[in-house]
């Protein structure tokens, strides 16, 4: 047992050591994960470019598109947003460079609004007249043709053949 408490005495020292350091250390990574917290982070600048798209593809998003320009992009959004500018002003300054084909949702005004009108008018529409088409195919009733009634045959061809028809031993 003595061996074994002078050596714990012996590395006390060393082991308290560790300790207070390790102890000291812990703040120290929370600092090193927010520096400065008006930095805005991947998520906030990509929240943005989800909703614009690519200058130099067409219909692609900014946050996925790995163009050069649209890294350049979303570098001058974290910019704005580091400069403490609002998601629509960001938008608008890229909409007065760029033209509303950069949005990925058209504004709606003028004549944008058709793009939020003609679907559902034409959804309405189209169910309406299916609606009507099913209904008027269910009252059409089967045109049934007359059963041939013995009529008086007029055609002296037709009248002698039934004659010898009538006649034979079949």
């Amino acid at each position: 047992m003595k061996k074994h408490s002078s050596f714990i005495l012996y590395h006390s020292p060393f082991i308290l050591l560790v300790l207070v350091l390790a102890i000291l250390a812990l703040p120290m990574t929370a600092l090193a994960q927010d520096a400065n917290p008006d930095t805005p982070t991947d998520d906030d600048i990509n929240a943005i470019a989800s909703e614009m798209f690519c200058p130099v593809c067409e219909n692609v998003p900014l946050d996925v598109c790995g163009t050069q320009a649209c890294a350049q992009w979303r570098a001058l959004i974290g910019e704005k947003l580091s400069q403490g500018w609002t998601e629509n002003e960001i938008k608008q300054y890229f909409v007065d460079q760029y033209g509303d084909r950069v949005l990925a949702e058209p504004p709606r005004t003028g004549f944008n609004w058709l793009v939020y009108l003609v679907p559902p008018v034409a959804f309405i529409i189209g169910a309406y007249v299916l609606f009507r088409g099913i209904q008027s195919w269910r009252q059409i009733e089967p045109e049934t043709a007359p059963l041939p009634a013995e009529t008086a045959i007029t055609d002296d061809y037709v009248a002698r053949l039934e004659d010898e028809l009538r006649g034979s031993d079949w």
